[in-house]
């Protein structure tokens, strides 16, 4: 189970920090999230081996989200809860729970829990070759060639413009901090100030979003940094 990436979605910030350090002992690669709102934005940038997912939180409770990710995703999902009434049991195996843990518990039953359910999970396939070309809904990126297109016409880009493109290009889907970007504009010689990736990815948006206020390819994921989400 080494190296497995758990998401944990609790609302309480004890709960969270706790179990992350529990579960990286054990060898785990931990994210967190404090709502089902920052869940979906880091599910939309990572993926993950299990989520360990509280159901009694503000918003969108548990049962709700795990039952809308369920939909469109097949990793397994724990559910936490200081219910454990069978009605709220089976309310979390219905939503499409693979397992259901009831608060209190102790540490070692949640990885008790967590390593069979892995277990019964298929070996994953080898990672897809990245494609040599990103759509971006009317544009395109060649990856290759470093060229950014709108149907014939290439779209001119700057030189940090076109430094950043390959950076997103090269990790597609994956949320980037501002630090990270400042450190691979610098080594590809490009502008290298926190301040400037700001002002560069609102250039890039402009040329590439049909709505630049409300990026759907180059996005924000909040308390992350910037992810580009190609179709």
């Amino acid at each position: 189970m080494d190296d497995a990436h758990v998401l944990i979605v609790d609302d309480d910030e004890r709960i969270r920090g706790l179990l992350r350090k529990f579960l990286q002992r054990h060898g785990f690669l931990v994210s967190a999230a404090r709502d089902a709102a920052q869940a979906r934005r880091v599910l939309a940038g990572l993926e993950f081996d299990l989520i360990v997912l509280d159901v009694m939180m503000p918003g969108e409770d548990g049962i709700s989200l795990c039952a809308d990710l369920r939909r469109v995703l097949a990793t397994p999902i724990l559910l936490l809860t200081a219910k454990g009434e069978t009605g709220d049991r089976i309310s979390g195996l219905e939503a499409g729970a693979d397992d259901y843990l009831p608060k209190p518990f102790e540490p070692k039953e949640l990885l008790l829990r967590i390593n069979a359910i892995l277990r019964r999970v298929p070996a994953a396939e080898p990672a897809p070759v990245l494609p040599k070309v990103l759509h971006l809904g009317a544009f395109r990126y060649d990856i290759e060639r470093g060229e950014m297109w709108n149907g014939d016409d290439l779209v001119r880009l700057t030189a940090t413009e076109s430094h950043l493109m390959r950076i997103f290009s090269g990790r597609p889907g994956e949320p980037l901090s501002r630090m990270t970007l400042v450190e691979e504009l610098g080594r590809a010689g490009g502008q290298a100030q926190e301040r400037a990736v700001d002002v560069q990815i609102t250039r890039l948006r402009r040329k590439l979003e049909a709505d630049p206020k409300q990026p759907r390819y180059l996005q924000t994921v909040r308390g992350a940094g910037y992810m580009l989400a190609p179709d």
